[in-house]
């Protein structure tokens, strides 16, 4: 990962966070990214503390041209860009009846469409760069498989995820350009933050070892998808998730 530079979005907390801090410890150059700036700065100090050389921009993914002079500062810093990972996004449970068109299309507009945004503006920035060796990584979900009651707008996000992780794939390849996914199982982070406690000891459960996955696993799993040794990987969307859905 050395001197290789990175764009990390939904940074300021979560998978974002820890992704930012083992590609810091791996010599990632990096531009950070999330709405919250005040959070975002504070992950750029962590990662600076690390000798990294990172920046901070704060960009609403579910707006194209935010997305794509985020990806132009990135350039403008560094003279290039290796890799993106596409993982701002959020959660909500809201029953399949009672789920609103607004709520619907603001799930679609932050966790769908910014990760086309992304590939899009990218993947663009980098064949005009002439990148032979370039990774996006996309974070999608285990939701992104299976129907789950209270999700249906999170479903069907995650699971466009997953697919334009196959589409992106095939469209970048011939510029060296790889695309994959990652499905994490529940991890600890803000999105579980209103999940009842007896719900979560469900969850737990859930997986393989009776507990839910940190931020740090899924951060090893991402910073491998950006490595070489993961060049055998491409156009598909790895499992993350503690077996949780290897029985279902």
């Amino acid at each position: 990962m050395k001197d290789r530079v990175i764009i990390i979005t939904g940074a300021a907390s979560g998978i974002g966070e820890a992704t930012a801090l083992q590609l810091a410890d791996e010599g990632a150059k990096l531009v950070l990214s999330d709405i919250n700036e005040e959070a975002g700065k504070s992950v750029l100090e962590a990662v600076k503390t690390k000798g990294a050389e990172a920046y901070y921009y704060t960009c609403d993914v579910s707006d194209k041209a935010q997305v794509e002079a985020l990806v132009d500062f990135a350039v403008e810093q560094f003279g290039s860009l290796y890799g993106l990972f596409n993982n701002a996004g959020i959660g909500a449970m809201t029953s399949f009846l009672d789920l609103q068109p607004a709520d619907y299309e603001k799930m679609i507009a932050i966790n769908q469409n910014s990760v086309f945004y992304g590939l899009h503006y990218a993947g663009k920035k980098m064949k005009e760069l002439g990148v032979k060796s370039g990774v996006i990584v996309n974070t999608a979900s285990i939701y992104g498989f299976i129907g789950a009651e209270g999700s249906a707008h999170y479903n069907a996000a995650k699971a466009a995820v997953v697919s334009l992780t196959k589409s992106a794939a095939q469209a970048l390849t011939p510029y060296g350009i790889r695309v994959v996914g990652v499905a994490p199982g529940f991890t600890k982070t803000a999105i579980l933050d209103n999940v009842p406690a007896d719900m979560l000891k469900a969850l737990e459960g859930a997986h393989m070892r009776n507990k839910l996955l940190t931020s740090e696993e899924i951060a090893n799993v991402v910073a491998f998808l950006f490595s070489e040794a993961s060049v055998a990987i491409n156009g598909s969307t790895v499992l993350a998730d503690d077996g949780y859905l290897a029985f279902k």
